[in-house]
């Protein structure tokens, strides 16, 4: 437990930025699921739905500082290249 005023304000900020975080994660996950559950699928219209959804989902979780850039970037590259793939 904190002890003193500094450190309590300390635990209250990093308490509401974890919630957001953990939101915003959760959100990414489940479009990079939905994307891939399209792909799967075959259905090349929902695939490039899903990916433009995914990939605007990634950049802003790496905007708000919850995912690094790279790892954004990364992901977006692989789900586009399954895409890509899946449509040959």
């Amino acid at each position: 437990m904190a002890s003193h005023k500094s450190a309590e304000k300390r635990q209250r900020q990093s308490e509401k930025r974890r919630e957001r975080n953990r939101t915003v994660r959760s959100q990414v996950k489940t479009e990079t699921k939905k994307a891939r559950t399209a792909i799967e699928s075959g259905d090349k219209a929902a695939m490039e739905t899903q990916l433009r959804a995914a990939a605007k989902t990634l950049s802003k979780a790496a905007s708000k500082g919850v995912l690094k850039k790279q790892t954004a970037s990364r992901r977006q590259g692989r789900l586009a290249k399954a895409v890509h793939k899946a449509t040959k």
